[in-house]
C-alpha cells in the first residue's frame, strides 16, 4: 500500500467456521476481531494509514461473513477505540441487510472512511433498474460534507466504458464535464 500511495486498507473480518453455529461463536469471534483490529490499527498508524472495516451482507453475498451490519461495525469500532479505523460503507450490502440508507448515512457519517456503490438487487451500475435512488444518495453525501472517494463495486452489464456512462450523465446533471471540471470554467 505504501508503494502505490494507498492510505486506506480494507481489514477483513473473517468468516464463521463451516458447520459452526454463528450465535455460538459470535462472542469469541468479536473478541478476536477486536484484538486483531487494535493490532492492525497500531501498525497502520505507524504508516499514517487508515484501516477500513466493511459489513458484508450474509443474506446473498457471503452467508458466513462475520461482520454484517453498520450497527455491528460501529459497536466494534467503538470497542476498538482507534481513530485510524473507519467504516467502509457499501450501500449494496447496507440496503440488503438494513435498508434505511439515509438514516444510516447520517447516523454513521462520522465513522465513514469510504463509500462503495452498486444497485440492488442486481449489483450493477447505479443507473440500472433497482431499489436505490443514487442521485438522491449522492446529493445526501454532498450535503453531509463527504469528500472521500466513492468506490464503484459493481458488475458492469457491458464493458468498462459502458459501465461508467451513468457517471457521465450524473456529471452533466450537476453541470460538470466528463473530467469533473465545471462547464463554467471553460
Amino acid at each position: 500500500a505504501r508503494a502505490v500511495g494507498c492510505p486506506r486498507i480494507h481489514v477483513m473480518a473473517g468468516r464463521v467456521p463451516l458447520g459452526t453455529d454463528r450465535a455460538a461463536v459470535a462472542g469469541e469471534m468479536e473478541t478476536t476481531f477486536i484484538e486483531n483490529l487494535r493490532y492492525a490499527a497500531d501498525l497502520l498508524a505507524q504508516e499514517d494509514m487508515i484501516g477500513l472495516v466493511e459489513p458484508i451482507n450474509n443474506r446473498i453475498t457471503d452467508p458466513r461473513y462475520f461482520l454484517n451490519t453498520p450497527h455491528q461495525a460501529a459497536a466494534i469500532l467503538e470497542k476498538v477505540g482507534r481513530p485510524n479505523l473507519k467504516l467502509q460503507l457499501d450501500l449494496f450490502h447496507c440496503q440488503i441487510m438494513d435498508g434505511n440508507l439515509s438514516h444510516n448515512l447520517e447516523t454513521y457519517f462520522p465513522l465513514i472512511g469510504h463509500i462503495q456503490v452498486a444497485q440492488v438487487p442486481g449489483r450493477h451500475e447505479p443507473d440500472s433498474p433497482g431499489e436505490l435512488n443514487f442521485p438522491y444518495i449522492f446529493k445526501l453525501l454532498e450535503s453531509l460534507g463527504y469528500t472521500g472517494y466513492v468506490g464503484c463495486e459493481y458488475a458492469p452489464k457491458g464493458d468498462t466504458l459502458e459501465g461508467l456512462r451513468w457517471l457521465h450523465s450524473y456529471w452533466e446533471s450537476r453541470g460538470l464535464q466528463h473530467a469533473g471540471t465545471s462547464k463554467a470554467a471553460e
